[in-house]
């Protein structure tokens, strides 16, 4: 007898994935500042529109008070579950939440459940 992988098995590893990055109060506490970056984030410091680009990785280093590489990885892991999108702007990199997969894993997560 042949064992058949689950046509689901992938969507749960990508479930897990999610929930490990989310398992981290500093990630979790980002995620929410990213879904009004303005209120968190003084526009007048931005070197591009917040909203449309991202926060610089430099302002959430200095919010957090963590060390740029502590950040970076934090962002990095947000990155590879799909919860955060990248823009470089010149030598910085910009953050912003990536709504519609967002909406995604919400549909996803409801039907696995």
């Amino acid at each position: 007898m042949t064992a058949h992988a689950d046509p689901g098995s992938d969507a749960t590893e990508h479930l897990v994935e999610v929930f490990k990055a989310l398992a981290n109060p500093v990630r979790l506490q980002v995620l929410g500042w990213l879904r009004e970056p303005d209120r968190h984030f003084p526009p007048e410091r931005a070197i591009a529109d917040q909203n449309e680009v991202g926060v610089c990785v430099s302002h959430l280093q200095e919010k957090l008070g963590l060390a740029q590489s502590t950040v970076s990885a934090y962002m990095a892991l947000l990155q590879r579950a799909g919860l955060v999108r990248s823009t470089r702007v010149g030598k910085w990199t910009h953050y912003r939440r990536d709504e519609q997969r967002i909406a995604q894993l919400v549909d996803l997560l409801g039907r696995a459940i």
